[in-house]
Protein backbone atom coordinates (compact mmCIF):
# COMPACT_ATOMS: atom_id res chain seq x y z
CA UNK A 1 0.00 0.00 0.00
CA UNK A 2 1.97 3.83 -0.81
CA UNK A 3 1.42 6.55 1.00
CA UNK A 4 -1.82 7.58 -0.87
CA UNK A 5 -3.66 4.96 -0.76
CA UNK A 6 -2.76 4.58 3.19
CA UNK A 7 -3.40 8.24 3.32
CA UNK A 8 -6.91 7.76 2.13
CA UNK A 9 -7.97 4.60 4.53
CA UNK A 10 -7.43 7.23 7.26
CA UNK A 11 -9.39 9.52 5.54
CA UNK A 12 -12.44 7.19 5.21
CA UNK A 13 -11.91 5.82 8.69
CA UNK A 14 -12.37 9.33 9.96
CA UNK A 15 -15.66 9.77 7.77
CA UNK A 16 -16.73 6.48 9.51
CA UNK A 17 -16.62 8.05 12.25
CA UNK A 18 -18.73 11.47 11.72
CA UNK A 19 -21.36 9.40 9.34
CA UNK A 20 -21.77 6.90 12.21
CA UNK A 21 -22.56 9.78 14.68
CA UNK A 22 -24.38 11.46 12.14
CA UNK A 23 -26.81 8.25 11.12
CA UNK A 24 -27.55 7.37 15.38
CA UNK A 25 -28.18 11.33 15.65
CA UNK A 26 -25.38 11.24 18.95
CA UNK A 27 -22.78 12.81 19.96
CA UNK A 28 -19.02 11.68 19.01
CA UNK A 29 -18.39 9.33 22.65
CA UNK A 30 -14.49 9.66 24.22
CA UNK A 31 -12.93 6.70 22.22
CA UNK A 32 -14.71 7.99 19.02
CA UNK A 33 -12.94 11.48 19.58
CA UNK A 34 -9.83 10.10 20.67
CA UNK A 35 -9.23 7.79 17.67
CA UNK A 36 -10.54 10.49 15.16
CA UNK A 37 -7.23 12.31 17.23
CA UNK A 38 -5.43 9.96 16.65
CA UNK A 39 -6.30 9.34 12.88
CA UNK A 40 -5.55 13.02 12.22
CA UNK A 41 -2.24 12.95 13.81
CA UNK A 42 -1.11 9.87 11.59
CA UNK A 43 -2.67 11.71 8.62
CA UNK A 44 -0.64 14.98 9.24
CA UNK A 45 2.31 12.78 9.53
CA UNK A 46 1.84 10.74 6.40
CA UNK A 47 0.97 14.76 4.42
CA UNK A 48 4.91 15.52 5.37
CA UNK A 49 6.45 12.55 4.40
CA UNK A 50 8.83 13.41 1.52
CA UNK A 51 7.72 10.79 -0.98
CA UNK A 52 5.96 13.15 -3.72
CA UNK A 53 2.57 11.89 -4.12
CA UNK A 54 -0.33 13.99 -4.34
CA UNK A 55 -2.41 13.29 -1.09
CA UNK A 56 -5.43 15.11 -1.71
CA UNK A 57 -8.42 13.69 -2.86
CA UNK A 58 -10.34 15.24 -6.11
CA UNK A 59 -13.11 17.67 -5.66
CA UNK A 60 -16.35 16.77 -5.69
CA UNK A 61 -15.51 13.82 -2.72
CA UNK A 62 -18.38 15.40 -0.30
CA UNK A 63 -17.18 16.36 2.91
CA UNK A 64 -14.09 14.64 2.42
CA UNK A 65 -12.41 16.46 -0.26
CA UNK A 66 -10.24 19.15 0.54
CA UNK A 67 -9.31 21.16 -2.79
CA UNK A 68 -12.51 22.92 -2.61
CA UNK A 69 -12.00 25.37 0.30
CA UNK A 70 -15.23 27.61 2.07
CA UNK A 71 -17.15 29.46 -0.09
CA UNK A 72 -17.48 32.13 1.97
CA UNK A 73 -15.37 33.74 5.03
CA UNK A 74 -18.38 32.80 7.11
CA UNK A 75 -18.87 29.25 6.32
CA UNK A 76 -15.41 28.98 7.62
CA UNK A 77 -16.00 30.71 10.78
CA UNK A 78 -18.83 28.57 11.23
CA UNK A 79 -16.91 25.49 11.06
CA UNK A 80 -14.16 26.47 13.33
CA UNK A 81 -17.09 27.14 16.00
CA UNK A 82 -18.22 23.72 15.41
CA UNK A 83 -15.20 22.29 15.88
CA UNK A 84 -15.29 23.77 19.50
CA UNK A 85 -18.68 21.82 20.37
CA UNK A 86 -17.79 18.67 22.15
CA UNK A 87 -19.24 15.49 20.53
CA UNK A 88 -19.31 17.31 17.21
CA UNK A 89 -17.80 16.46 13.87
CA UNK A 90 -14.57 18.28 12.62
CA UNK A 91 -14.89 19.58 9.43
CA UNK A 92 -11.94 17.88 6.89
CA UNK A 93 -11.08 21.28 5.14
CA UNK A 94 -9.97 22.68 8.43
CA UNK A 95 -7.51 19.74 9.14
CA UNK A 96 -5.08 18.61 6.29
CA UNK A 97 -2.11 20.29 6.39
CA UNK A 98 -1.92 21.03 1.91
CA UNK A 99 -5.37 22.05 1.85
CA UNK A 100 -6.08 25.41 0.82
CA UNK A 101 -8.16 26.02 3.81
CA UNK A 102 -6.64 26.06 6.38
CA UNK A 103 -5.00 23.99 9.58
CA UNK A 104 -5.09 22.55 13.35
CA UNK A 105 -3.88 18.86 13.73
CA UNK A 106 -5.04 18.10 16.87
CA UNK A 107 -8.82 20.51 17.29
CA UNK A 108 -8.77 21.08 20.87
CA UNK A 109 -5.44 23.21 20.27
CA UNK A 110 -8.26 26.17 19.53
CA UNK A 111 -5.84 27.39 16.87
CA UNK A 112 -7.39 27.82 12.52
CA UNK A 113 -5.34 29.34 10.55
CA UNK A 114 -8.54 31.63 8.48
CA UNK A 115 -8.39 30.01 3.97
CA UNK A 116 -5.79 31.85 2.49
CA UNK A 117 -7.86 33.53 -0.10
CA UNK A 118 -9.98 35.17 2.62
CA UNK A 119 -6.95 36.86 4.34
CA UNK A 120 -6.43 38.30 0.84
CA UNK A 121 -9.63 39.45 0.50
CA UNK A 122 -9.32 40.80 3.71
CA UNK A 123 -6.36 43.18 2.64
CA UNK A 124 -7.47 44.06 -1.05
CA UNK A 125 -10.92 45.44 0.68
CA UNK A 126 -8.59 47.47 3.32
CA UNK A 127 -6.91 49.18 0.17
CA UNK A 128 -9.90 50.03 -1.47
CA UNK A 129 -11.89 51.31 1.70
CA UNK A 130 -8.89 53.33 2.45
CA UNK A 131 -7.69 56.61 0.50
CA UNK A 132 -4.06 57.49 0.53
CA UNK A 133 -2.91 53.43 0.32
CA UNK A 134 -3.56 52.80 -2.78
CA UNK A 135 -2.27 55.73 -4.15
CA UNK A 136 1.18 55.05 -2.31
CA UNK A 137 4.35 53.45 -4.65
CA UNK A 138 4.50 49.93 -3.39
CA UNK A 139 7.37 47.68 -2.46
CA UNK A 140 6.72 44.08 -0.51
CA UNK A 141 8.85 42.60 1.48
CA UNK A 142 10.13 39.17 0.66
CA UNK A 143 8.80 36.25 2.56
CA UNK A 144 12.00 35.55 4.75
CA UNK A 145 12.92 38.89 5.72
CA UNK A 146 11.15 41.54 7.83
CA UNK A 147 12.68 44.82 6.86
CA UNK A 148 14.21 46.64 3.25
CA UNK A 149 16.92 49.01 2.49
CA UNK A 150 16.83 51.17 -0.79
CA UNK A 151 19.39 52.95 -2.08
CA UNK A 152 18.19 56.32 -2.75
CA UNK A 153 20.23 59.50 -4.64
CA UNK A 154 20.90 62.04 -1.74
CA UNK A 155 19.52 65.18 -2.83
CA UNK A 156 18.57 68.09 -1.04
CA UNK A 157 19.43 70.90 -3.29
CA UNK A 158 19.91 71.91 -6.87
CA UNK A 159 22.57 74.35 -6.35
CA UNK A 160 25.29 73.91 -8.40
CA UNK A 161 27.53 71.13 -7.41
CA UNK A 162 24.54 69.38 -5.10
CA UNK A 163 22.31 68.09 -7.99
CA UNK A 164 22.47 64.13 -8.08
CA UNK A 165 24.06 64.70 -4.45
CA UNK A 166 27.25 65.94 -6.04
CA UNK A 167 27.38 65.66 -10.05
CA UNK A 168 28.23 68.29 -12.07
CA UNK A 169 29.39 69.25 -15.58
CA UNK A 170 31.94 71.63 -16.65
CA UNK A 171 32.09 74.17 -19.81
CA UNK A 172 35.38 73.44 -20.49
CA UNK A 173 38.16 75.45 -22.77
CA UNK A 174 40.21 72.83 -26.04
CA UNK A 175 42.31 71.21 -24.11
CA UNK A 176 42.01 71.11 -20.60
CA UNK A 177 41.75 68.93 -18.37
CA UNK A 178 38.44 67.36 -17.27
CA UNK A 179 37.21 67.84 -13.92
CA UNK A 180 35.37 65.14 -12.35
CA UNK A 181 32.41 64.85 -9.77
CA UNK A 182 30.05 62.21 -8.35
CA UNK A 183 26.79 61.35 -6.68
CA UNK A 184 26.22 61.32 -3.39
CA UNK A 185 23.30 58.18 -2.25
CA UNK A 186 21.69 57.59 1.13
CA UNK A 187 20.16 54.38 2.41
CA UNK A 188 16.47 54.03 3.06
CA UNK A 189 15.59 51.15 5.71
CA UNK A 190 11.93 50.14 5.72
CA UNK A 191 11.31 47.78 8.92
CA UNK A 192 7.95 46.25 9.22
CA UNK A 193 5.51 47.56 11.78
CA UNK A 194 2.36 45.67 13.48
CA UNK A 195 -1.37 46.58 13.07
CA UNK A 196 -3.38 44.17 14.70
CA UNK A 197 -7.38 43.74 15.36
CA UNK A 198 -8.88 41.50 17.43
CA UNK A 199 -12.56 40.48 17.29
CA UNK A 200 -14.38 38.36 19.87
CA UNK A 201 -18.24 37.06 18.75
CA UNK A 202 -20.66 35.35 20.80
CA UNK A 203 -22.59 31.93 19.63
CA UNK A 204 -25.28 33.99 18.63
CA UNK A 205 -23.91 36.46 16.00
CA UNK A 206 -22.06 33.06 15.04
CA UNK A 207 -25.99 31.51 14.28
CA UNK A 208 -25.53 33.28 10.85
CA UNK A 209 -22.43 33.65 8.90
CA UNK A 210 -23.32 36.12 6.56
CA UNK A 211 -23.76 38.73 9.28
CA UNK A 212 -20.60 37.50 10.72
CA UNK A 213 -18.59 37.59 7.75
CA UNK A 214 -20.42 41.06 6.74
CA UNK A 215 -19.33 42.60 9.93
CA UNK A 216 -15.67 40.82 10.25
CA UNK A 217 -14.78 41.58 6.85
CA UNK A 218 -15.89 44.48 6.50
CA UNK A 219 -15.08 45.95 9.86
CA UNK A 220 -11.91 45.08 10.15
CA UNK A 221 -11.20 46.67 6.30
CA UNK A 222 -12.10 49.69 7.14
CA UNK A 223 -10.67 49.55 10.14
CA UNK A 224 -7.05 49.09 8.85
CA UNK A 225 -7.66 50.97 5.93
CA UNK A 226 -8.42 54.11 8.17
CA UNK A 227 -5.78 53.29 10.24
CA UNK A 228 -3.03 53.04 7.65
CA UNK A 229 -4.35 56.10 6.31
CA UNK A 230 -3.49 57.73 9.29
CA UNK A 231 -0.21 56.80 9.84
CA UNK A 232 0.94 58.16 5.93
CA UNK A 233 -0.14 61.14 7.12
CA UNK A 234 0.54 61.74 10.75
CA UNK A 235 2.52 58.54 12.22
CA UNK A 236 5.51 59.30 14.45
CA UNK A 237 7.63 56.69 12.65
CA UNK A 238 7.77 54.77 16.38
CA UNK A 239 5.90 52.12 16.44
CA UNK A 240 4.08 52.87 13.06
CA UNK A 241 4.86 54.02 9.74
CA UNK A 242 6.52 57.74 9.43
CA UNK A 243 3.60 60.38 8.21
CA UNK A 244 4.33 63.18 6.34
CA UNK A 245 3.20 65.32 8.85
CA UNK A 246 6.73 64.43 10.95
CA UNK A 247 9.06 63.91 8.12
CA UNK A 248 11.52 66.09 7.45
CA UNK A 249 10.15 66.23 3.48
CA UNK A 250 7.26 68.42 4.46
CA UNK A 251 7.12 71.54 3.39
CA UNK A 252 4.75 74.07 5.15
CA UNK A 253 3.73 77.29 4.09
CA UNK A 254 3.36 80.43 6.13
CA UNK A 255 0.34 81.80 7.13
CA UNK A 256 -0.17 85.86 5.18
CA UNK A 257 0.04 88.45 7.21
CA UNK A 258 -2.79 89.68 9.41
CA UNK A 259 -5.13 86.29 8.34
CA UNK A 260 -7.79 85.78 10.87
CA UNK A 261 -7.44 82.41 12.68
CA UNK A 262 -8.93 79.20 11.52
CA UNK A 263 -9.31 80.58 8.19
CA UNK A 264 -8.42 79.42 4.43
CA UNK A 265 -7.15 82.41 1.67
CA UNK A 266 -6.69 82.51 -1.77
CA UNK A 267 -3.06 83.57 -0.89
CA UNK A 268 -2.47 80.15 0.67
CA UNK A 269 -3.93 78.02 -2.20
CA UNK A 270 -1.60 79.77 -4.43
CA UNK A 271 1.52 79.42 -2.22
CA UNK A 272 0.94 75.71 -1.63
CA UNK A 273 0.91 74.80 -4.89
CA UNK A 274 4.04 77.00 -6.05
CA UNK A 275 5.80 74.56 -3.69
CA UNK A 276 4.97 71.64 -5.32
CA UNK A 277 7.59 69.85 -6.47
CA UNK A 278 4.94 67.60 -8.76
CA UNK A 279 1.54 69.66 -9.07
CA UNK A 280 0.66 68.00 -12.13
CA UNK A 281 -0.16 64.57 -10.14
CA UNK A 282 -0.85 66.03 -6.29
CA UNK A 283 -4.16 66.31 -5.19
CA UNK A 284 -5.98 68.40 -2.26
CA UNK A 285 -6.82 66.72 1.14
CA UNK A 286 -8.83 68.64 3.64
CA UNK A 287 -11.11 67.89 6.42
CA UNK A 288 -14.20 68.21 5.80
CA UNK A 289 -14.06 71.90 7.90
CA UNK A 290 -12.23 73.46 4.93
CA UNK A 291 -15.03 73.19 2.61
CA UNK A 292 -16.68 76.27 3.90
CA UNK A 293 -13.50 77.92 3.40
CA UNK A 294 -13.08 77.09 -0.22
CA UNK A 295 -16.36 78.09 -1.17
CA UNK A 296 -16.12 81.58 0.01
CA UNK A 297 -12.28 82.26 -1.37
CA UNK A 298 -11.67 85.20 -3.36
CA UNK A 299 -9.22 87.07 -5.16
CA UNK A 300 -9.37 91.34 -5.36
CA UNK A 301 -10.28 92.30 -8.90
CA UNK A 302 -10.85 96.11 -8.96
CA UNK A 303 -12.94 97.00 -6.11
CA UNK A 304 -14.30 93.51 -6.45
CA UNK A 305 -13.19 90.40 -6.54
CA UNK A 306 -12.94 86.87 -8.48
CA UNK A 307 -13.78 83.42 -6.83
CA UNK A 308 -11.67 81.33 -6.73
CA UNK A 309 -12.94 77.44 -6.04
CA UNK A 310 -15.41 77.41 -8.74
CA UNK A 311 -16.28 73.19 -9.03
CA UNK A 312 -16.62 71.62 -12.74
CA UNK A 313 -20.19 70.47 -12.68
CA UNK A 314 -21.23 72.64 -9.48
CA UNK A 315 -20.94 71.08 -6.14
CA UNK A 316 -21.89 67.71 -6.75
CA UNK A 317 -18.78 67.28 -9.85
CA UNK A 318 -17.74 63.57 -10.28
CA UNK A 319 -15.91 61.92 -8.43
CA UNK A 320 -14.12 64.59 -6.60
CA UNK A 321 -14.56 68.65 -7.46
CA UNK A 322 -10.97 70.36 -8.04
CA UNK A 323 -8.95 73.18 -7.59
CA UNK A 324 -6.15 74.19 -9.63
CA UNK A 325 -7.42 72.37 -11.78
CA UNK A 326 -6.53 68.92 -9.28
CA UNK A 327 -9.32 67.00 -7.31
CA UNK A 328 -10.27 68.20 -3.60
CA UNK A 329 -10.19 64.34 -1.52
CA UNK A 330 -12.53 65.11 1.94
CA UNK A 331 -10.66 63.01 5.15
CA UNK A 332 -11.14 62.31 8.55
CA UNK A 333 -7.35 62.17 9.02
CA UNK A 334 -6.78 65.46 7.82
CA UNK A 335 -6.42 68.04 10.77
CA UNK A 336 -9.32 70.64 12.19
CA UNK A 337 -9.80 73.96 10.68
CA UNK A 338 -6.42 76.38 11.54
CA UNK A 339 -4.14 73.57 12.48
CA UNK A 340 -1.36 72.24 10.15
CA UNK A 341 -2.11 69.17 7.84
CA UNK A 342 -6.21 70.69 7.69
CA UNK A 343 -5.40 71.12 3.89
CA UNK A 344 -2.41 69.17 2.44
CA UNK A 345 -1.20 69.41 -1.25
CA UNK A 346 0.78 66.08 -1.53
CA UNK A 347 1.50 63.45 -4.52
CA UNK A 348 2.05 60.23 -2.71
CA UNK A 349 3.01 58.56 -5.53
CA UNK A 350 6.37 59.64 -3.88
CA UNK A 351 5.53 57.99 -0.22
CA UNK A 352 6.66 54.08 -0.14
CA UNK A 353 4.71 51.53 1.32
CA UNK A 354 6.26 48.03 1.99
CA UNK A 355 3.95 45.14 3.32
CA UNK A 356 5.04 41.58 3.87
CA UNK A 357 1.77 40.94 1.38
CA UNK A 358 -1.31 39.57 2.94
CA UNK A 359 -3.42 40.18 6.75
CA UNK A 360 -2.22 37.12 9.11
CA UNK A 361 -5.84 35.70 9.98
CA UNK A 362 -6.75 33.15 12.74
CA UNK A 363 -9.26 32.11 15.01
CA UNK A 364 -9.45 30.47 18.29
CA UNK A 365 -12.21 28.76 19.54
CA UNK A 366 -11.30 28.27 23.66
CA UNK A 367 -9.94 31.51 24.36
CA UNK A 368 -13.40 32.86 25.67
CA UNK A 369 -14.85 29.31 25.75
CA UNK A 370 -16.19 30.46 29.21
CA UNK A 371 -18.06 33.72 27.95
CA UNK A 372 -19.51 31.81 24.94
CA UNK A 373 -17.61 33.45 22.62
CA UNK A 374 -14.77 33.23 19.82
CA UNK A 375 -12.16 35.15 19.22
CA UNK A 376 -10.50 35.94 15.79
CA UNK A 377 -7.39 38.01 15.09
CA UNK A 378 -5.87 39.45 12.43
CA UNK A 379 -2.40 41.05 11.58
CA UNK A 380 -0.76 42.96 9.31
CA UNK A 381 3.18 43.87 8.74
CA UNK A 382 3.93 46.88 6.85
CA UNK A 383 5.86 49.96 7.02
CA UNK A 384 6.00 53.16 5.05
CA UNK A 385 8.00 56.79 4.91
CA UNK A 386 8.16 59.73 2.28
CA UNK A 387 10.82 58.86 -0.49
CA UNK A 388 11.99 62.38 0.37
CA UNK A 389 14.64 62.68 2.88
CA UNK A 390 13.81 66.66 3.41
CA UNK A 391 12.28 69.01 1.14
CA UNK A 392 14.16 70.31 -2.10
CA UNK A 393 15.98 73.88 -2.23
CA UNK A 394 15.61 74.76 -5.96
CA UNK A 395 18.86 76.04 -8.12
CA UNK A 396 17.30 79.65 -8.54
CA UNK A 397 15.24 80.89 -5.73
CA UNK A 398 14.80 80.62 -1.79
CA UNK A 399 11.65 78.76 -1.13
CA UNK A 400 12.09 74.75 -0.87
CA UNK A 401 9.89 72.22 -2.79
CA UNK A 402 8.24 69.18 -2.02
CA UNK A 403 5.97 66.21 -3.33
CA UNK A 404 3.73 67.08 0.73
CA UNK A 405 2.74 70.53 1.34
CA UNK A 406 0.87 71.80 4.08
CA UNK A 407 -0.36 75.19 5.60
CA UNK A 408 0.75 76.36 8.94
CA UNK A 409 -1.32 76.98 11.93
CA UNK A 410 -3.90 79.68 11.29
CA UNK A 411 -4.80 79.77 15.76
Amino acid sequence: MNLKELWNKKIDEQQTIVDRCKAEKRDVTNSEKKRFEELQEEIDFLQDQEEPVNLIRPTGTGNRGVTQGFKSFGEQLQSVIQAATPGASIDSRLSIKNAASGLSGVPSDGGFLVQTDFSTKLLQRTYETGILAGKCFKMPISTNANSIKINAVDETSRATGSRLGGIRGYWQGEAKELEGSKPEFRQMELSLKKLTGLCYATDELLQDAAALESIIMKGFAEEFGFLVDDAIIRGTGVGKPLGILNSDALVTVAKEGGQAAKSILAENIINMYSRCSSESKANWYINRDVLPQLFTMSLPVGTGGAPIFMPAGGISGSPYNTLLGRSIIPMEQCSTLGTVGDIIFADFGEYIWSDKGDIDAAASIHVRFLYDEQVFRFIYRCEGQPGWKSALTPYKGTNTISPFVALAARA
